[in-house]
C-alpha cells in the first residue's frame, strides 16, 4: 500500500506556521518596545515572575488570535 502525500496541503501548513510565528514575534517585539524596560532583561536577569506570567498570557492570546485568523 502506497501512502500519498498531499504536497499542497503540507506546503500550506508550513507557510501558515511561518506566518503565524512571524506575527507572534513581531507582536512580542512591539510590546517589548512599548514597555518601560526590556521584557527579556526583566524576566531573565531580574527574575520578575509577574512579568513572565504577563508575557506568557500575551503569547497565548496572540497565538489564539493568529490561529483563529489563519484557520
Amino acid at each position: 500500500m502506497e501512502i500519498a502525500i498531499n504536497w499542497p496541503a503540507v506546503l500550506s501548513s508550513i507557510g501558515y506556521s511561518v506566518l503565524g510565528l512571524t506575527i507572534m514575534i513581531v507582536a512580542f517585539v512591539i510590546v517589548d518596545l512599548l514597555t518601560p524596560s526590556r521584557l527579556w532583561n526583566e524576566i531573565i536577569n531580574k527574575k520578575n515572575n509577574a512579568l513572565a506570567i504577563l508575557a506568557a498570557g500575551f503569547a497565548i492570546a496572540v497565538g489564539l488570535i493568529v490561529a483563529s485568523a489563519i484557520h
